[in-house]
């Protein structure tokens, strides 16, 4: 896959109201060409504005996190199609996958399995009764995901290089909790930095808060942009 470094960074609009992220779009102007719509935004207008972003040549990742009996996560998908986003999320969980790959039929969208939320760790695994690791669920799966024929995972930077050796070439690797130094972390608890992400085998970086809530939006776009393409090669 051969991505252009600004291709590559996701920026996460995490904002209450479709107004702010029209603002928010337009201080970022060339610099940003893929956005995320989460809950927060797409609860808010947000869908109606996803085709907008689409419309005007962006690229739009929508961070939906499907989960459902699998008629109405096929339905929903099939839906979600129509609208043209390059991304969409469902819980990588076996029923769900498979009727997300037969709703998307005959689109270009791509579906992203979540692997372990980045806000989770090992403790936070064991309270919700599972008897595995972090990195045990992530990689069962990942190798869930690609024998499903999932276009690629949403997975922490620490698990990357792992996930990449069970997916192969052919997933695209997502990661949220990408902090560049000196940012905070919130509440994140597995992050990395832009160029260790890249290194670690991510293809695109989803980021917030460090470019949302900076003093200078689009400065802070083109700095992890600049990091991505240095750590990259392109």
């Amino acid at each position: 896959m051969t991505l252009d470094a600004r291709e590559r960074l996701i920026v996460a609009l995490d904002l209450p109201t479709v107004h702010d992220a029209e603002q928010m779009v337009s201080r970022l102007g060339e610099s940003v060409v893929f956005y995320k719509i989460g809950y927060q935004l797409a609860f808010a207008g947000g869908l109606p504005f996803a085709a907008g972003l689409i419309a005007a040549g962006k690229q739009v990742f929508l961070d939906l996190k499907l989960h459902d009996i699998g008629n109405t996560v096929q339905k929903g998908v099939e839906s979600v199609a129509q609208i043209g986003a390059t991304f969409l999320t469902v819980h990588a969980f076996p029923q769900t996958m498979k009727a997300a790959v037969e709703g998307k039929k005959g689109s270009k969208l791509r579906i992203l399995a979540v692997t372990v939320l980045t806000s989770y760790d090992d403790a936070d695994l064991a309270a919700a009764g599972y008897d595995m690791s972090v990195p045990e669920l992530a990689a069962a799966r990942a190798a869930q995901a690609r024998d499903m024929g999932i276009d690629g995972l949403v997975c922490s930077a620490e698990e990357a290089r792992k996930l990449r050796d069970i997916a192969g070439p052919g997933m695209v690797l997502v990661t949220p909790g990408i902090r560049p130094a000196g940012a905070a972390t919130g509440d994140q608890k597995r992050i990395m930095t832009p160029a260790r992400a890249i290194e670690a085998g991510a293809d695109y970086l989803v980021v917030g808060r460090p470019v949302v809530e900076a003093k200078d939006p689009k400065a802070a776009a083109d700095n992890i942009v600049a990091e991505i393409e240095q750590a990259s090669g392109r």
